[in-house]
């Protein structure tokens, strides 16, 4: 857990100006900053930056955070992930990771991770310069279809046939401290049976006569490199291997590149091979993607996710592709949701989608993806292949192929539209399926899906309630100047929503110093009352007021307030005045609740 101090720390020191202005063109507009908005389509900016509020928001389609938030919507990284690098921009450590190290270790890791870095981005250009001067590599970029454009939007690149072709920009590979961190980047070679004169190991060039395909993170940074042969050769791609900057059950190749594209799109594509995701950006499909040679794990699972709620697998229609849609399908299961959409596209198995676009074209193709198979569909194909289902023996081995495969779904509506369709499918019941999958864990409710424990529903606040939140969230200083008094009326007021207020007042008591509007924001985001806090939030963001006329309008809108309880309890006390209960105390308090009421009726 990320300590809550280090956040307001962490954004008192950045300007979310600069963390937006990086990806978004950003003009002067009055207080705030104006630009396109790059989470929807617009013409007209609607995309705002408050340097006051350190915040953005979105009037066409809401969508608004911290430089934090910004960092997660936009590059679809993780909140630790986000955190980290916002860190690393102004030159601080997150607790987690300096707790775990000593400071003269986390300078040698820190120390580590930029000589890595360094030797990809050296790497990655040596490798362009070469392609230019590479006619062989030229010529078959251009049997491919591919022009110069797009090479240069993916950093494609060349690695000479040389052994030690990186040599002229690192400089001797004897030399320990330079082959070092490129033999931990994957870009060398180090033998240890070979030995040179002087009994140093032989080292070599990894890639040598191939196509370089640069991987980026999700930040931008190359991390890793996938090589193909031109020709004849084996392997057909040779990719970077594990390295501490480069992992390839968690990268997806073309992510960063096609990230603008698939929120235009509104959908994922995924495909099988490096060539694939270049070719089909050029042929007007920029939001593929492709895993690194290996199948798809639940890491690229989460991670397409959080750029989009749809997905499309491309895989060939051959056996090997089957297989290949089967761990994808397997990865998907325990990430799948109600709201989330996740396809399965197999196409002939003559065609990989490089050469079904430029053979059929890009309505055709288009089509395919339309039309691709449902998760729900490809599952039920997959638990019923090569089983008779006219016989018991056959209905019996679908519904135990199916089992680990419901299991791994959360429980929702897909999953009971699967079962369903299951028992149709098997000539049984859902509350049998559910039963012989273990998805009912109480026999005496086998058939009806377990719900959570009825919660009571809070209400959203009134109109005035949600103005003293949003007053609050603005400028928590206004909490002090609420006395004892009306804090016990107003907390403790069962028709407002005192829980959420309460709350607020709280987390407004436990500030100490200047107040970072982002930071506070967050840290409410962590809070139960999240969903509350965004609605409040959005309504802030909208508005500007200056301090003094928002005390005036909470001091007015908490005598309104207030007023609810205080004639409720004066009418207690009148009652039992007319039954002849009261005693002086009572009665004092009567008068009181008299001239209090009227009192704030004057300031309403």
């Amino acid at each position: 857990m990320i300590p809550q101090s280090f956040i307001q720390d962490l954004l008192n020191r950045v300007d979310i100006v600069d963390v937006v202005g990086k990806y978004v063109q950003l003009k002067k507009g009055g207080a705030n900053f104006m630009g396109l908005c790059p989470f929807h389509n617009e013409k007209s900016p609607s995309f705002t930056v408050s340097p006051t509020k350190q915040f953005y928001h979105c009037f066409g389609c809401a969508a608004h955070g911290s430089a934090i938030g910004f960092l997660m919507e936009y590059s679809g990284q993780s909140y630790p992930d986000a955190v980290r690098e916002l860190a690393q921009s102004v030159g601080l450590s997150v607790p987690e990771e300096r707790d775990r190290l000593a400071p003269a270790q986390r300078a040698e890791v820190q120390a580590r991770s930029l000589a890595l870095s360094d030797a990809m981005t050296r790497a990655t250009e040596f490798y362009r310069k070469q392609l230019r001067s590479a006619p062989q590599a030229i010529q078959y970029l251009k049997s491919r279809g591919l022009t110069g454009e797009i090479a240069a939007q993916f950093g494609l690149g060349y690695a000479p046939d040389d052994w030690q072709g990186l040599e002229p920009v690192f400089g001797n590979y004897r030399d320990d401290a330079i082959a070092g961190p490129l033999v931990e980047a994957g870009l060398m070679i180090e033998s240890a049976e070979k030995r040179d004169a002087d009994g140093k190991p032989r080292r070599y060039d990894r890639f040598r006569d191939r196509i370089m395909f640069p991987i980026r993170s999700t930040k931008g940074q190359v991390i890793g490199f996938g090589g193909r042969v031109m020709g004849q050769g084996e392997p057909k791609y040779l990719n970077s291997p594990e390295t501490p900057l480069f992992s390839k059950g968690t990268e997806l190749y073309g992510l960063f590149e096609a990230r603008h594209a698939i929120r235009e799109t509104g959908y994922v594509l995924v495909v099988e091979g490096y060539m694939d995701v270049v070719a089909l950006a050029q042929l007007g499909f920029a939001n593929a993607v492709a895993t690194l040679g290996t199948a798809c794990t639940a890491v690229h699972v989460q991670k397409l996710l959080r750029q989009t709620d749809a997905v499309v697998f491309s895989f060939d229609g051959d056996a090997a592709g089957r297989r290949a849609a089967r761990r994808a399908l397997e990865a998907c299961l325990p990430y799948v949701a109600d709201n989330k959409t996740i396809r399965f596209l197999f196409l002939p198995a003559e065609h990989d989608p490089d050469s079904y676009v430029r053979e059929q074209g890009t309505d055709a193709f288009a089509a395919q993806v339309r039309d691709a198979m449902p998760l729900s569909r490809f599952l039920l194909q997959v638990v019923s292949e090569g089983q008779e289902l006219r016989q018991a023996e056959g209905r019996a081995r679908a519904q135990y192929e199916a089992k680990p495969l419901l299991q791994s779904m959360p429980a929702g509506g897909l999953r009971l539209q699967i079962v369903r369709e299951l028992a149709d499918a098997t000539g049984t019941t859902p509350a049998e399926i559910e039963a012989v999958c273990g998805l009912a864990s109480d026999p005496a409710r086998v058939g009806r899906f377990a719900q959570p424990r009825p919660r009571t529903k809070r209400q959203a606040p009134t109109g005035l309630e949600q103005r003293v939140l949003q007053l609050l969230m603005r400028y928590p200083q206004l909490s002090s100047r609420l006395d004892a008094d009306s804090r016990a009326l107003l907390l403790e007021d069962e028709q407002a929503d005192a829980e959420v207020l309460a709350h607020l007042v709280s987390a407004c008591d436990e500030l100490r110093g200047e107040v970072n509007f982002a930071a506070f924001s967050e840290h409410l985001a962590q809070s139960p009352y999240a969903e509350v806090y965004a609605n409040v939030r959005a309504a802030v963001l909208r508005e500007e007021i200056d301090e003094e006329p928002a005390e005036q309008e909470f001091d007015t809108a908490i005598a309104k307030l207030l007023a609810g309880p205080l004639r409720r309890e004066l009418d207690m006390l009148q009652q039992s005045v007319i039954m002849g209960t009261a005693d002086e105390q009572g009665k004092s308090r009567m008068r009181w609740l008299v001239s209090e009421i009227n009192r704030r009726r004057q300031l309403g």
